[in-house]
């Protein structure tokens, strides 16, 4: 069965067709570009590690999707021979608001919902409708699947996700701790249990997914129960170019000391600041690590205050949940850097983690154990895939229920 995957952007759509049997199967994948400019482009790749890439005019979601579409049927650089190969469609969905707690099959009340979410991610949802609507021109009869980046966190008791302000802002306006990276976090839980043989639902787990955005999860029994990202994803530890948690006094401050307009302080906590603000050179850890290595005092620091950040959410959340199982580290960062997996993860003898140097030196990109034998703790990467997830639940919610 293939499935394909959507994440679409205002001016862009990502996307991978996968067939879904007993081992998933990656058939193609590409971007459609600068959706809306005078000139467009769509870069394509097939299994056969063929290459396509064409520029020309995509004014708008429907033509982009199209697009796609032909791409995956071409004679040459194609995967399937018909539309008729594509049995759904899954949709990732940056927020759900309060509506959903699973991934769901798209109908007009869905759509409502969604829209309704819009003014919570004012940049995703309007794409991702934009994107529903365009394969319901394009593919009408095909199912399609909406997948939220919230909904695992929707287990969140209140006192974790409400904030300190009156709580008539939060019945009015919905302004509470939402969460994101949902699928990551779910996927990686599940897959280190799995490795490990162990019951998901019966389990402590903290998960790290680190990459230019991050974010921390406590999973108690199968349910987020606290996540660092709030009611944006700026929420949180330190990440490439958003500030992660601010004293919201010295925000006001910097706001009055530059002037700043609140478009302006929008896009300074977001686009600004984190690693590549502190370092005032780059957002990217290998940059970063390198530039530390090179002696700079300035990269150092920025080091040292992500994995601070991250080590001290781990620790919360061990305490919140009395104690940790499993500790995933996932995304770019927590995949592939084993200089910040190691600063991070060194010295939480006290958490009970007896932390594998030797495993975790220059280990990238794979699912392995970087804790002792004896560690009360595992500590394991994980490589996520949230194309996967969002096919698997694709599968699930249209063909399975």
């Amino acid at each position: 069965m293939n499935v394909l995957v959507l994440n679409c952007g205002s001016s862009s759509i990502k996307y991978q067709l996968l067939e879904m049997g007993s081992e998933p199967e990656l058939k193609a994948k590409g971007l459609v570009e600068r959706i809306g400019l005078k000139i467009g482009c769509l870069a394509h790749k097939n299994d056969r590690n063929q290459k396509y890439e064409t520029e020309t005019e995509v004014p708008n979601h429907t033509v982009g999707i199209k697009l796609v579409l032909e791409a995956l049927t071409d004679k040459d650089h194609g995967v399937i021979e018909s539309l008729n190969e594509i049995k759904g469609v899954g949709h990732r969905v940056a927020h759900g608001g309060e509506y959903f707690t699973k991934s769901v099959l798209i109908n007009d009340d869905v759509i409502s919902k969604i829209e309704n979410c819009c003014d919570l991610a004012p940049l995703h949802n309007p794409a991702h409708l934009l994107g529903m609507r365009a394969i319901t021109d394009v593919l009408p009869e095909v199912p399609q699947v909406a997948v939220f980046d919230t909904s695992f966190h929707q287990t969140m008791p209140a006192s974790s996700y409400m904030y300190p302000i009156p709580y008539s802002l939060y019945e009015q306006y919905k302004i509470r701790r939402y969460g994101f990276h949902g699928t990551s976090h779910r996927f990686v839980a599940e897959k280190a249990c799995d490795i490990l043989g162990w019951n998901f639902e019966e389990k402590n787990i903290i998960t790290c997914h680190l990459g230019n955005g991050a974010s921390i999860t406590a999973i108690k029994n199968g349910n987020s129960i606290d996540t660092s990202m709030g009611f944006t994803p700026v929420e949180g530890v330190m990440m490439g170019t958003r500030t992660g948690d601010l004293d919201l006094g010295a925000l006001l401050f910097i706001m009055e000391k530059e002037k700043m307009s609140i478009s302006d302080a929008n896009s300074f906590i977001n686009k600004k600041c984190g690693t590549a603000g502190v370092s005032e050179n780059s957002s990217d850890m290998r940059d970063l690590q390198e530039d530390a290595e090179k002696g700079s005092e300035r990269a150092k620091l920025t080091l040292d205050m992500y994995a601070h950040r991250v080590k001290k959410y781990i620790g919360s959340y061990a305490a919140v949940m009395n104690g940790v199982d499993l500790i995933v580290m996932t995304g770019g960062i927590g995949e592939n850097s084993d200089v910040m997996r190691k600063m991070i993860l060194s010295d939480m003898n006290y958490l009970g983690v007896e932390f594998d140097d030797a495993k975790n030196t220059d280990l990238r990109g794979e699912d392995a154990t970087i804790s002792k034998p004896n560690s009360k703790v595992k500590v394991m990467t994980i490589t996520t895939d949230e194309e996967l997830v969002i096919a698997m639940d694709t599968v699930k919610v249209a063909f399975r229920n």
